[in-house]
């Protein structure tokens, strides 16, 4: 045992770590040796023996720390570079093609009359990259498998575009169609990678910065777990994200990278194409943003590897024996090497190799000339195929290529590396002459000089086509392609929604377990059970689903290598590798990833199926609503729901937890069908309904939100005559009056119905009033059906006009009408305009506090009471009662008095 003298600290990224010493003189021995190489040969000499030494450690297998960045030049040295298998010559003149039918796509875009925009830049710096995985790497889906999933950097869609017109994908009429896409139908490109615009041709939304990154993580994962349920073979696939330097500030680009690493995703590429340059600016002018996302990768425990420098650099990188050159790199920062893109070889020369005699040396036999073209790595086939297969063959990590680059590489003087360049569109005559020149491409100056520029085509006969054909052949069809296999599903027959629309009995549930019970029994459906994919952010507890824990369990790649602490319980905590259930942990952004990648495995590999993501309160369409479009975008189906919703329904939360807007938020989201459930009977033909239309034989290409509560209240059997469409079309009658006899309407939907009813009662018994009671389950969708409407007679005056389903279904009801919900008035008052009548709406406005659900609702005047105020309100105003009656009620009931509200029913949290 070493004594305590010989337990010296050694200092571990800055912090000592006790390790006991136990033979000193050997230690004494490596540090005099560390020291006599230090002072025999040099500084440098030392730290190159100490990188191979823990260069052999990790060979060894022993465990060292890793080191958090390495030297500012390729991970991949020049020995170690594979045989390059294409022919490079033809592959530069493809990409010269593709470099100009992008800038001249977006040019013309800019002609008088349109100026539709469009980005030129970001496609310029990066078309090396995309080239060699077009060339190489990229799998399409002709074998019937999903293929690769490629995740294109948004504004780089014009270079994609432009290849898909080489390979006669699309023609002149669809690149003049740029951002025209309902002027020049059927021929319309969409801006950017969107799905729903082009259906056929994308497959994943990214120009919202952060979304591709953190939905390429999530898909790499969804293989993956697709693969381990059995579902599809997804072993082949591989997903490839291309990002920006700039991009990786968001959030959502970083923030989930260590899911990947736990999980081992070696079906995971993220290519940073780093030109150094955000929208406006230097991404890191005064640092280096390679060598910091280098540090954020390996600490997440991702693989990384650095293409920083072209094949140019590699006679002088040889010479530099005493890391001279590999210093000046390392101290240069990222704003300088942006100049120097914009400098005369001259400036660079005495900039850069100036300032030691050892770097003018090495240079001194090149001309200015060559000096200027000692080009970055994301611009040579060569290198970049070195990384990307150095990528594909790695296992174990995930791998982010971290490719240096220049922004409008080769678009000229006025456009390489300058701030300014990504708002730039429109090349001059001279810049296109310019570009000509560097492509080397058969374009006449009278061509350039006489109206748009013209498109370039070698033919299709020519040799760069047939190679471009046979490349994509190789690989298993053209990439990007989106395709539909999937068939329909069986759905289930009707006795699997029978428990749910018995009701609860004297049972007391809230809307929440109603929905996991009708859940449960789907999941036992031979046909489809299996397809299900439950997400929860860390609270399957709080919904009440910890039920689902022992039979579905929650899937982990490497199972469960513990004991839980609670598995004598009947319901313990189990992971499994074939888990069923997706437990993110406190990340809804991560959950909304994993359902849009689950929602849409029914076009990326052809096998549906039914994600079921439950989020607490507000922390879904409020924190992750960007992701919801990106959802629409994808074309992604499955079920949302918003638990323990309402403003007033999750007591003792407070101001962030009270959500009173999520259905308002819904509302604007086009593919999202939205409903407001009040009892299990509805909900169960909600979601039957919703699978018919997600998954059925005329499937369509939306999703389901259910706002579900937490107060536990006794759910009534299904009406004998349930009005089925009413429920679907948002509107149905639950409770017709019948006592009282001055008419009234009061439209409720969720938890308020039973305050209706409450309401309803005491106008009858107290106030002579006949009130009805209606269930809005879909205040969203009542409001769709009705601008539809009104679209159609506008556009067709001479046509019998249609009338909204709301009108017709109210057109007979005699008002006054008043609506209520625990949603803000804003929701309700969608159909205000189509109610045939006095209309009122009550709603709780403004911010939630913690306390009952009884003294917030006399808050907001939303409780039974008010309700019943509200109606006399209206019926005075009308002349059918007396005004003194309004405040007899508000006396009687003590609404200025909050602490007189009955506290109702506690707790619930399902």
């Amino acid at each position: 045992m070493a004594s305590g003298s010989d337990r010296n600290p050694i200092i571990i990224g800055g912090l000592p770590s006790q390790v006991p010493d136990f033979d000193p003189e050997e230690t004494q021995e490596w540090l005099d040796s560390l020291d006599a190489a230090i002072d025999e040969r040099g500084r440098e000499r030392a730290r190159y023996l100490m990188l191979r030494l823990i260069e052999r450690a990790r060979e060894k297998r022993v465990a060292v720390p890793e080191m958090r960045s390495s030297d500012y030049v390729n991970t991949i040295p020049t020995k170690s570079e594979p045989f390059f298998p294409g022919n490079e010559e033809i592959e530069r003149k493809i990409l010269n093609a593709t470099r100009w039918n992008a800038a001249v796509m977006v040019s013309r875009a800019q002609r008088p009359g349109i100026g539709v925009g469009g980005h030129i830049a970001t496609f310029a710096s990066s078309a090396s990259l995309y080239d060699v995985g077009f060339n190489h790497f990229f799998r399409g889906k002709d074998d019937g498998l999903g293929g690769d999933q490629v995740f294109f950097q948004g504004h780089a869609s014009p270079g994609i575009y432009a290849r898909a017109f080489l390979l006669d994908r699309l023609d002149e009429r669809n690149l003049d169609a740029f951002r025209q896409e309902k002027s020049k139908a059927p021929y319309g490109l969409s801006s950017y990678p969107h799905p729903r615009l082009m259906p056929d041709f994308w497959e994943f939304p990214t120009v919202s910065m952060g979304l591709g990154p953190i939905g390429a993580i999530y898909q790499a994962r969804m293989n993956r777990y697709m693969h381990a349920r059995g579902i599809a073979d997804t072993s082949k696939s591989h997903v490839w994200a291309f990002l920006g330097d700039g991009e990786m500030d968001e959030p959502e680009s970083l923030g989930q990278l260590t899911i990947a690493a736990r999980e081992g995703l070696d079906n995971l590429t993220f290519v940073v194409n780093c030109n150094l340059q955000r929208l406006d600016g230097p991404v890191r002018g005064n640092g280096k943003v390679i060598q910091e996302l280098e540090s954020v990768f390996r600490g997440a425990g991702w693989n990384v590897i650095k293409l920083i420098w072209d094949r140019s650099w590699d006679p002088l990188l040889a010479q530099d024996r005493d890391g001279i050159l590999v210093n000046k790199m390392n101290t240069t920062p990222d704003g300088q090497f942006q100049t120097y893109a914009t400098e005369s070889g001259a400036y660079i020369r005495d900039h850069f190799f100036g300032d030691d005699q050892r770097l003018r040396a090495m240079v001194e036999g090149m001309t200015d000339d060559q000096i200027l073209h000692l080009g970055r790595g994301g611009h040579d086939h060569r290198k970049i195929y070195a990384a990307f297969k150095a990528a594909v063959e790695h296992t174990g990590q995930p791998t982010v290529i971290l490719a240096k680059t220049i922004k409008g590489w080769t678009l000229g003087p006025n456009f390489e590396g300058r701030n300014a360049t990504h708002q730039m569109k429109k090349l001059t005559v001279a810049d296109l002459k310019g570009f000509r020149d560097r492509l080397h491409l058969p374009i006449s100056d009278k061509e350039l000089e006489s109206g748009a520029p013209p498109y370039y085509h070698p033919g299709r006969d020519s040799e760069e086509i047939q190679y471009m054909h046979d490349r994509r052949k190789g690989l298993g069809g053209y990439v990007p392609t989106r395709v539909v296999r999937a068939k329909p599903l069986p759905l289930p027959d009707d006795k699997t929604y029978a428990t749910v629309k018995k009701g609860s009995g004297q049972q007391s549930i809230a809307t929440t377990m109603a929905f996991v019970r009708l859940l449960k029994d789907l999941m036992r459906d031979k046909e489809i059970g299996k397809r299900f994919v439950l997400i929860a952010p860390d609270e399957y507890r709080t919904f009440g689903m910890d039920s689902f824990f022992p039979s579905a369990k929650i899937y982990n790649p490497l199972g469960q290598q513990y004991e839980s602490v609670d598995r004598d319980l009947l319901l313990a905590y189990k992971e499994s590798p074939t888990g069923q259930m997706l437990h993110d942990g406190i990340s809804e952004a991560g959950c909304t990833a994993s359902l849009i990648a689950a929602g849409s495995a029914y076009a990326t590999h052809g096998e549906p199926l039914i994600p079921v993501y439950v989020f607490y309160s507000m922390f879904g369409f409020q924190r992750t609503g960007d992701q919801f479009w990106q959802m629409s975008d994808q074309l992604a189906r499955g079920f949302v729901l918003g638990a323990t919703a309402g403003r007033t329904t999750l007591t003792g939360e407070g101001l962030q937890h009270a959500d009173g807007h999520s259905q308002l938020l819904a509302s604007t989201n086009p593919g999202c069908v939205a409903y407001d459930p009040a009892f299990g009977f509805e909900i169960a033909h909600i979601v039957k309904d919703g699978l018919r239309r997600m998954y059925g034989p005329d499937s369509e290409d939306v999703f389901y939100y259910l706002t579900v509560y937490n107060e536990p209240i006794q759910h009534p059997a299904e009406p004998e005559n349930v009005d089925v469409e009413g429920i679907l079309k948002g509107i149905h009658r639950f409770s017709e009056g019948t006592a009282g006899s001055i008419p009234a309407q009061i439209i409720a939907s969720g938890v308020a119905v039973p305050w209706a009813v409450e309401a309803q009662k005491i106008l009858a018994e107290e106030w002579n009033v006949k009130a009805d009671v209606w269930s809005a389950t879909s205040w969203n969708e009542l409001r769709r059906d009705a601008v539809a409407v009104e679209e159609h007679n506008l556009l067709r005056p001479e046509e019998e006009q249609r009338v909204p389903y709301v009108t017709r279904k109210l057109t007979g009801a005699e008002g006054p009408f008043v609506a209520v919900s625990d949603w803000m008035r804003a929701v309700p008052d969608q159909i205000a305009r189509w109610v045939p009548g006095t209309f009122q709406s009550l709603g709780a406005d403004g911010f939630g506090f913690a306390d009952t659900r009884g003294a917030a609702r006399r808050h907001f005047h939303i409780d039974a009471q008010s309700v019943v105020v509200a109606v006399l309100t209206e019926l005075a105003k009308e002349g059918k009662v007396d005004r003194s009656v309004l405040k007899q009620a508000i006396d009687r009931y003590q609404l200025l008095d909050v602490s007189a509200a009955d506290p109702g029913a506690a707790g619930g949290d399902a």
